[in-house]
C-alpha cells in the first residue's frame, strides 16, 4: 500500500493518469483551451474521460486521455505524450499517422450517432509534446488541410490538429501557457496559473479516491506489461523452435548428403536427391576434401 501511494506521490504533470485527473479540473482546462486558441468559451462539457473507442470488433482501438465539448459544440482530444513513438520494425515515427487515426475515430464515433457529414463538429485534437517533433523549435505546431496548389485555399473541413512543444522557442504563446510549458518541463511555478495547477495536483493526491484509482490504475497497467512480456516469450519461443527444426533439417540434409558422396554419387543426383542446390553439395564435397 505504501509503495502505490509513494509511486502516486512521485507523478507530475506528464503522467498521463495526473495529467487526465488535473484537465478534469473545468476551470484549468477551459481556461488552457481559450488561451490557445485566443478565444472565449462559454463552458465545457465532458465526454468520455479515457475513452476507448473501438469502432468494429476487430479494430484497433484508441485510449482517449480527455474529449470535451463546448457550448458551440466544438469538441477537443487533449492528449499528454512523454515519448517519440517509433516502429521498431521500421523505423518510422508513429505520432503522425496516429493523429490521423484519432479523428478518424472520432469522426466515425459522430456517425454512428445519427448524424450526416455536415453536422460533424468543429475538433481539435491536441498533443502536449516534451520533445519537438519536428525540430523547427516552434512553440505550437497547428495543422489544418490546404490546396497545395493554392496554400490559400482551405479545405475548411473544421478539423484541427495542434502539437505543443514544450521545450519550442518560436512562436509567441500567452504567459500562462509558457508557465505551463515551464511546468510541465521542470515542475518550475513561475505563474498564478501554475500555482493553481500545482495545489490541484496536491489536492488530487490527497483524495483517497484518486488514490484508490490509481492503484487500479497500476494493477491493470501490470497486467498488461505482464501480457506482452508473456506474448513475446511465447512469440520468441515459436520462433526458436521453428529455427531449430530448420536447423535440424539442414544438418540431416548435409549427413545425407556427406554418405551419398562416400558412395559415389553424383553432385548432381545427390542435389536432387537432398533438395539442396548443386552449389550447396559442391561445397560439403570441398570440405571433405
Amino acid at each position: 500500500m505504501k509503495k502505490q501511494f509513494s509511486n502516486l506521490d512521485k507523478l507530475t504533470l506528464s503522467n498521463d493518469f495526473l495529467f487526465k485527473h488535473v484537465m478534469l479540473r473545468k476551470r484549468i482546462c477551459k481556461h488552457i483551451l481559450e488561451e490557445l486558441l485566443h478565444t472565449e468559451i462559454a463552458d465545457i462539457t465532458y465526454l468520455e474521460a479515457e475513452q476507448t473507442i473501438e469502432v468494429y470488433p476487430d479494430s484497433h482501438g484508441i485510449r482517449l486521455d480527455v474529449r470535451i465539448a463546448d457550448t458551440a459544440n466544438t469538441h477537443y482530444n487533449l492528449e499528454m505524450q512523454v515519448k517519440n513513438p517509433v516502429n521498431r520494425a521500421t523505423g518510422k515515427f508513429l505520432l503522425p499517422k496516429r493523429t490521423r487515426y484519432y479523428q478518424a475515430m472520432l469522426d466515425t464515433d459522430m456517425l454512428q450517432k445519427g448524424q450526416d457529414y455536415d453536422e460533424l463538429s468543429p475538433t481539435y485534437i491536441i498533443f502536449f509534446c516534451l520533445f519537438d517533433f519536428f525540430q523547427d523549435s516552434q512553440r505550437i505546431y497547428t495543422f489544418k488541410k490546404r490546396c497545395l496548389e493554392n496554400m490559400n485555399i482551405e479545405l475548411a473541413d473544421e478539423a484541427v490538429i495542434m502539437f505543443l512543444n514544450t521545450l519550442g522557442t518560436k512562436g509567441d504563446v500567452s504567459p500562462d501557457i509558457q508557465s505551463l510549458f515551464d511546468y510541465i518541463n521542470s515542475n518550475t511555478i513561475n505563474s498564478n496559473f501554475t500555482r493553481e495547477v500545482a495545489d490541484t495536483i496536491v489536492e488530487i493526491k490527497n483524495d483517497k479516491k484518486v488514490r484508490d484509482a490509481y492503484m487500479t490504475y497500476e494493477m491493470r497497467m501490470k497486467d498488461l506489461r505482464d501480457e506482452a512480456h508473456a506474448e513475446g516469450k511465447a512469440e520468441g519461443l515459436a520462433e526458436g523452435k521453428a529455427e531449430g527444426l530448420a536447423e535440424g533439417k539442414a544438418e540431416e540434409k548435409t549427413a545425407t548428403a556427406k554418405r551419398l558422396l562416400s558412395m559415389g554419387l553424383s553432385v548432381e543426383d545427390i542435389a536432387k536427391a537432398t533438395s539442396l542446390s548443386v552449389e550447396q553439395v559442391e561445397k560439403i564435397k570441398a570440405e571433405q576434401i
